[in-house]
């Protein structure tokens, strides 16, 4: 009996081929005919989440919005992850519970500082970055987050033999953006441009997924629109009154399940995806749905305008900035909505969430959901019928 063992390749199969036994396949890219097999790196288990899919995975961002669907789904499928992460571990002690005992380990680090990226990432094989900022703060710019922290990530996962990088980018990110709402360009868009080269100089074999607004628990987007601070009692101002923006609002579990399942195949290295949702509303319509959502239809005294006819709001865009010492109140600053008053420009020939064998959830299916705990008389305890779902809002054709 005889065996022939290929590096690059995990036991998968055996081939029975001119009087061998077989030829055994080995996954671990660690692994050489100089030194014994990897035993721990072997698949093991029948694929749920007591089981190990021989991936470890680091996961930076884990304690943002998107990073918990993803560590959860990843731990549901068996991976072994380390979380690094920022601050206090009592921020992200709850992901403990996400995959089987001794599965999820927890190490602290700082983007700036280059030995606790490595020391992150150099066990892993896949590395999922979602690391970013909605605002910036007096210790973290948009150019030390999107641009440098990322180039030194992807610096560090090359040098240390990482198989696969993964990066959650923005849609409408581009070099020279157009202002709309401010009087500059975005510097949001445009770090997250910089951020997708740095990414693809540095490791050029990366996936990288480009989202559209992300909504779901705990978001920045449909909460931001429920805020106080957002609204003037019962009047919303809007860019030119969300008559000239179309918006393609994705779910987050689609992303987290994108995520998971380009790490899974190794076809998507070096390619780009959109992560769009099914359906393009007017932001007008899209809004408005949302406060009859609330019960804050116009019977309520809804309605928006155009926010170049609203003096007041400038200074409630600088009163929720100032009065705070880490993040603008009611998520309400000028590069927040600079980004809500962009159409989402999805690209023709450029794969989207269907390629990645995700089908995009309907808003209509999801929102009515997130937007409950908002509603007007939330303790009121209604008939059924007495408060009519109202219509969806209409959907616009593609571009």
């Amino acid at each position: 009996m005889a065996t022939v063992a290929l590096s690059g390749h995990l036991v998968s199969k055996i081939i029975p081929k001119n009087g061998y036994m077989g030829v055994i396949y080995i996954e671990s890219s660690k692994y050489s005919t100089d030194s014994k097999p990897n035993i721990a790196a072997y698949k093991r288990g029948t694929g749920g989440r007591s089981s190990f899919n021989g991936i470890v995975a680091t996961v930076f961002g884990c304690s943002g919005f998107v990073g918990p669907y993803v560590v959860n789904r990843l731990g549901k499928i068996g991976t072994q992850m380390i979380l690094p992460y920022r601050g206090d571990f009592y921020n992200v002690c709850k992901l403990k519970v996400a995959g089987d005992l001794g599965q999820v380990l927890f190490t602290p680090f700082d983007i700036r500082d280059e030995k606790s990226i490595a020391k992150a990432v150099q066990y892993s094989n896949v590395v999922i970055n979602l690391i970013g900022r909605d605002y910036e703060t007096k210790n973290f710019k948009y150019m030390d987050v999107h641009v440098d922290g990322a180039r030194r990530l992807a610096r560090i996962c090359r040098e240390q033999g990482v198989e696969r990088l993964i990066h959650l980018s923005y849609l409408n990110a581009e070099e020279h953006p157009t202002p709309l709402v401010m009087k500059k360009p975005s510097m949001f868009k445009i770090t997250k441009y910089l951020g997708e080269c740095a990414i693809k100089e540095e490791f050029p074999t990366a996936t990288i997924l480009r989202a559209s607004d992300i909504y779901g628990s705990e978001d920045r987007f449909l909460r931001a629109f429920a805020s106080f601070w957002r609204i003037h009692s019962n009047i919303m101002p809007l860019y030119k009154n969300g008559k000239e923006t179309i918006k393609q609002p994705v779910y987050v579990g689609d992303v987290a399940q994108a995520i998971v399942n380009a790490a899974r195949d190794p076809d998507t290295k070096a390619q780009v995806y959109q992560a769009v949702g099914p359906k393009r509303y007017m932001l007008s319509d899209m809004v408005t749905w949302f406060y009859q959502l609330m019960r804050k239809d116009k019977d309520w005294g809804f309605f928006h305008y155009d926010m170049k006819y609203d003096p007041i709001f400038p200074l409630k865009v600088f009163l929720a900035n100032a009065a705070s010492p880490a993040y603008p109140f009611g998520f309400l600053h000028w590069e927040g909505l600079e980004k809500e008053a962009t159409t989402d420009k999805v690209i023709a020939g450029v794969p989207t969430l269907e390629d990645l064998g995700v089908t995009p959830t309907p808003m209509e299916d999801q929102v009515p959901w997130e937007l409950k705990p908002y509603r007007v008389h939330q303790y009121y305890m209604d008939r059924i019928g007495e408060f009519p779902r109202p219509p969806n809002p209409p959907i616009q054709p593609a571009i």
